[in-house]
């Protein structure tokens, strides 16, 4: 999935209520450590406010010098959606950990979830 979105020309990061470290590892474990830039992982430690604020996700944003209005935001909580709406980002909810009502409920929209990796590039690229 990284792949494509890498292919796509399209800029991406990771924003995570985790810390640095912890975020490091599950890098490590899962072999997609290799798929972020450094400068493309943030983390709540980095700002003052973590989910359901907003904040998070527009320091990545900015970061990335891409307007709050033209990022998707993948997320699998309900204060991630709550955050990522809040920041005005479009929301993807991924279902495999979470149930969809949750995440409805949290004010992601039924048509942007999805249970696998392997339908996000189609939510994402058309």
């Amino acid at each position: 999935m990284l792949d494509k979105l890498a292919a796509s020309g399209m800029p991406y990061c990771l924003a995570s209520s985790g810390t640095h470290e912890r975020i490091a590892v599950s890098l490590r474990v899962t072999g997609l450590a290799g798929h972020f830039a450094p400068g493309r992982i943030f983390s709540a430690q980095d700002v003052g406010r973590g989910k359901p604020e907003p904040d998070l996700f527009l320091h990545a944003a900015a970061a990335l010098g891409v307007a709050p209005g033209r990022c998707a935001v993948v997320e699998d909580s309900p204060l991630g959606v709550q955050a990522a709406l809040a920041a005005g980002m479009t929301v993807y909810g991924y279902t495999a950990l979470t149930p969809a009502e949750a995440l409805v409920g949290a004010g992601a929209a039924a048509t942007t979830l999805f249970a696998t990796m392997s339908e996000l590039p189609g939510l994402l690229l058309g």
